[in-house]
């Protein structure tokens, strides 16, 4: 597959579902504490233009992470989300409407999907502090829009989920932090993985069980 597809169909989707929304939906609840959809949309803006920069930060140092091994460096932190709640808030809140926020993520998505499709996927960028390859690049991309985009769905019914290439990307990145634990239960669909692995809902009972202790490696990323 080609490296750049999850990408343009993880930020599409966010497009879509953000795009037909007015003042009153973009201030609904997200699963990310602390942030309405107009407060977690500025963050995705924030990754894509992180993506922009990176993409035109070429260099030729070895690659220190990949597409699983660039998560583990956040692992210890406390949730990023929590974290940076209020500073997100108050840079959405000087915006004269949150729609407005939606035009920026709009211009700025496709910016980031053209810079990817330009990319050469073996080439070695930097984003922050860490070298990888442009493909691992765009699969860590992916992966927090695939998660984010069923953070941003939770209070809008209606809307849709994150498509099968930004999906796999993301499940493929569980996988691969889950290691040789790897066992997913198989009542679990793709998104309750991406959901449950990452402590956005919580295990049950039976859950417990079959992931044994695996279940100590939870959440995977936050």
């Amino acid at each position: 597959m080609t490296p750049h597809l999850p990408l343009v169909e993880a930020y599409d989707g966010i497009t879509q579902v953000v795009a037909r929304l007015d003042d009153s939906d973009l201030q609904r609840p997200t699963r990310c504490h602390g942030w309405l959809v107009v407060d977690l949309l500025l963050h995705l803006v924030g990754d894509a233009q992180r993506a922009v920069a990176a993409l035109d930060s070429p260099t030729d140092g070895p690659s220190d992470v990949d597409a699983v091994t660039y998560w583990k460096a956040f692992a210890a932190e406390n949730d990023p989300a929590a974290a940076s709640a209020w500073a997100v808030r108050r840079a959405a809140a000087g915006f004269d409407r949150p729609t407005d926020v939606v035009q920026l993520w709009a211009d700025t998505a496709l910016a980031a999907v053209r810079a990817a499709e330009a990319a050469d996927p073996d080439s070695r960028v930097t984003t922050q502090g860490h070298v990888l390859t442009v493909a691992d690049l765009l699969t860590t991309l992916a992966t927090e829009a695939a998660i984010h985009h069923l953070d941003l769905v939770v209070d809008l019914p209606r809307s849709p989920l994150p498509g099968p290439l930004e999906t796999r990307a993301a499940t493929a990145t569980l996988d691969g932090l889950l290691g040789d634990m790897t066992l997913r239960p198989e009542s679990w669909d793709d998104h309750e993985y991406l959901l449950k692995a990452t402590g956005r809902l919580p295990l049950t009972g039976r859950d417990r069980l079959v992931l044994g202790d695996a279940v100590r490696a939870l959440p995977l990323l936050r």
